[in-house]
This record gives C-alpha cells, structure tokens and sequence, in this order.
C-alpha cells in the first residue's frame, strides 16, 4: 500500500486541490505501484509561482556563500541517502543499478559544484572615460524560474537546472515528468532540510498540459527552461517568447558514431554498444547510428552483433539491462523496428522483446542492432528512445561525415579513428553541441557547456558549468560618480 506523496509549495507539503492522484508503476513489473502523487492543476501551479515570487526578492539578497551553504548541505543530505535514492530510481524508471547509481552521485556532485560557484557570482571592474567615476557590472538573478524536467534522467537532470538557479539567487518552480517524479521530492526534501527558505523551491507533480502550461504563460515566471521532445520544446519555445520570457530549452538527438577505416572493429563496436545500449537507448545522446567505412563494416556489425546479443536483460536491481520506462515508449520502439524492416533493413540482432520468467512481465526489448540501412530511411532519420542502432555503410570519411550531419537534429557525435587528422576535421565539421573523439556520444562532464544544434536545442543558452548559470542570472552595468 502506498501514500500519496504531496506537492511541495512554500515550504510545506500539501495535496493538489483536484484531490486526484495518479500512480508510477515499476517498468520491470508494471503491477507494481511504486508511488502515488498529485494530478495537480494549472491553479495548484499558478499557487506554487505564487509562493515562488513572494519568497524570490529576499532569496536574490541572501548573500551567494549562505545559498552556497544550503546547496552542499542539500547534496550532502542526498549522499547520505545515495542508496535509497539509487532504489528509487530503478523502480521508477528502470535504469540498471550501476546506470541509477551513476546518476545519483551525478546528481550530488552539481550540488557540490554549484555551491562553490554561489560564491563566484560577481561582475567586472572597467576603467572609466569619467574622473571620479567607478564602472562596474554585476550578475543579478532572473527572478522566478520555471523548470520542466524529463523522466529519462529523473534526478541527474533536475539537479543540473536547479542548482544554478538557485546558486544564483532565483526562486524555482518545478514540474517533473510524471513517469518518475520521485527522485524530484527527494531533492526537495533534501533542500528543505538543508534550511532552504520557504517558497524559493516549489514543486508540481501532473501533466504538462496543464501544470507545465501554467508555468510557461504566467506572468510571475521570468524564465523558462525544458528538456524534452522536439515537437513539445518547439511549443514550449513558441509560448515563452511569445509570453516576453528567458526560454532554454534541450530536445533531442539522432546522434551518430563514425567509424573510420583506420579503427580498431571491436573497439568502435564496444563504443557504439555503450552509447547505443546503455541506460536502453533512453537518453537523448545515445548513439543511435553507426555510420561505418565499408572496409571495416562486415567486421564492425559482427562485433557489434555479438555486443548487442550478451547483454544480461533483465530488472534493474540485479541485471545488466532494464526495461524501457512504459509500454508506450516500448510500443514506440518495437513500431520503428518494423518500419525500418519493411523499409528494407535487415534486423542483425534483436528486433523484439525478450523471452524468460524475469522479462516476463516488464517493458524489456531487446538490443537491436539493424544493417542494410540507407542515410534517408525513417529509422536513420527519426529519434528512437530505444536500445536500437542502424548501422550504414559509407565509402569515405567524406561520406560518413555528410551521412552524420544529414539530420535535423545536432546533440551529440563521436568519431572512432586513429587519423588525428580526420578527428580534428570531424571536430571542427560536425554539426552537434558535443564532439567526441574515440568515445561514445553518451557521458557528460558537469562543470562544460551542454546544448544541441539545429532542432536538438533552441540555440539560445547552454545548461552545466558556467554556462548554466547564464542563463539564470543577468548582467547590470552600474556608474558610481563620487
């Protein structure tokens, strides 16, 4: 039996005022209810920005050290409960042990990090053309951010949007995908027992068209940032700006592997199986095309084949590979499989869902590796939220590197090679946020710009490091005649 976890408004927890509540099933056994929270309404949302602007002016004057303090005590607080929070996120979303409790720690050092940078806050001094004049800028917070998360890195992701908010003085209002809103509370909890003011974090459990909408076009927000689908972030995008509104947004990627013909076969096929399978496929810079020389192809699919059929599939908590985190999003990668098939590819490995007592019940699908694939078929053109790679064959490095940027989308890329020549010409050429250089597309460093070309992002501000809080802050120039 399981309670109703409550939304976290102006410091106190309480229920939504629809009284309905929705469930999170366990994705390995989806009987399973893991946690009920609010289905929450837009005036359960416009109460929390409500809460939020009242609390923003005194958190923007409360010094960067004391905010810095709060946010390592919020991080040390998630440590403590690492474990438990690595529980959590498996059953919410299903990612296997070592992935969930990759993130977690992830997680725990952007508190870390952002809490020295709260100390960092400060503008420049400029020689001015005046006597007796000092010019000089200062960063100021935005005022009320909102934030929209996803459910594929439930905690790794909301954690990297609200520390710098919040390190640089704003006030926050959080809406968390409802397919695993969990690990968001947690933060919450963690924050409020670090002694974070009240209302300078809110948090909204429900649907985005609602809850989210809300956030976007109300007028106490000043800020908005997303990670999400393309087609949702295009309207995200469209309704901040048009509301007058800061608006940051991530969407997603149809990121490639070129495999040079001077690369070692297994290792480029061990890069793409990482990238490609790992956290199954469910991350936005998961390597979903191999775009491969022809002299190392046949070898390349084998290694790649092989990679993809030893993966142990299985829950989460005790195998190599979880499930996908709904029937839906496994329905929507078993659907592009069959496209890509009657579309003339050739399904080398996997192609369906697997077979045994422990995959019986969840969303698993198996690691799918598919050849035969042209540069403009659906399955090479189009995201897949899934462990699914399409692997197409190139005669040159010109080729391949046509091929990867022939897509509207620009994440993440990595090249395999062992021509530093043609590594510094796929960094300089390649149309992605990220370039990687005998690595996989997935894996990302904290304290570096994060952002997408093309319709991956909306190319306004980067999220991680010092870019991260960019976007949180603006710059005020100010003349001090004495």
């Amino acid at each position: 039996m399981t309670n109703t976890k409550q939304n976290y408004v102006n410091g106190k927890w309480i229920s939504s005022e629809t009284v309905d509540t929705f469930d999170v099933k366990n994705p390995a056994n989806p009987s399973e209810t893991t946690e009920s929270y609010q289905q929450s309404s837009a005036d359960d949302a416009a109460e929390a920005v409500d809460a939020a602007v009242a609390a923003a002016d005194d958190w923007a004057a409360t010094p960067g050290p004391k905010r810095g303090r709060i946010l390592r005590q919020a991080g040390t607080i998630l440590a403590e409960h690492k474990p438990d929070l690595t529980e959590l996120l498996i059953k919410e979303e299903g990612k296997a042990r070592p992935e969930a409790a990759g993130e977690v720690q992830r997680a725990i050092d952007i508190f870390h990090y952002f809490a020295g940078k709260a100390s960092d806050l400060s503008g420049t001094i400029k020689e001015s053309s005046s006597r007796d004049t000092t010019l000089y800028t200062r960063k100021e917070p935005v005022g009320v951010a909102a934030l929209i998360t996803p459910w594929n890195y439930p905690i790794a992701i909301p954690a990297w949007k609200l520390a710098p908010a919040l390190a640089a003085g704003n006030a926050v209002v959080l809406n968390p995908a409802s397919a695993a809103p969990g690990p968001v509370f947690a933060i919450a909890e963690a924050l409020d027992e670090a002694g974070l003011p009240d209302g300078v974090l809110n948090v909204v459990a429900g649907p985005g068209s609602s809850v989210g909408n809300e956030l976007i076009t109300n007028e106490g927000t000043d800020a908005v940032s997303f990670t999400g689908s393309g087609q949702v972030g295009e309207m995200v995008y469209d309704q901040a700006t048009d509301a007058g509104k800061r608006v940051q947004t991530e969407m997603g990627g149809k990121n490639p592997t070129l495999v040079a013909d001077s690369a070692d076969p297994a290792e480029a096929a061990e890069i793409v199986a990482t990238g490609g399978f790992g956290t199954t496929g469910q991350s936005c810079t998961a390597c979903s095309r191999a775009v491969v020389h022809e002299d190392v192809y046949d070898e390349f699919v084998d290694e790649l084949v092989n990679a993809a059929e030893s993966i142990d599939i299985g829950p989460g908590l005790n195998h190599e590979m979880g499930p996908q985190v709904s029937a839906d999003e496994l329905e929507s990668t078993l659907e592009y499989i069959d496209i890509a098939r009657n579309e003339g590819a050739t399904v080398a490995a996997g192609g369906g869902t697997p077979t045994g007592d422990v995959v019986e019940t969840g969303h698993f699908v198996e690691p799918t590796v598919l050849t035969d694939v042209d540069n403009d078929d659906t399955i090479a053109c189009e995201e897949v939220f899934g462990p699914v790679v399409a692997v197409i064959k190139v005669s040159d490095f010109d080729e391949g590197l046509h091929v990867a940027n022939d897509v509207e989308y620009g994440l993440s890329a990595s090249v395999v090679t062992n021509d530093h020549t043609e590594a510094n010409r796929f960094a300089r050429k390649i149309e992605a946020g990220v370039a990687k250089v005998n690595d996989k597309t997935t894996g990302l460093e904290l304290h570096v710009p994060f952002g997408g070309f093309k319709r991956s992002s909306s190319e306004t501000w980067r999220e991680q490091g010092d870019a991260g809080l960019e976007f949180y802050t603006i710059e005020k120039t100010i003349y001090d005649n004495y």
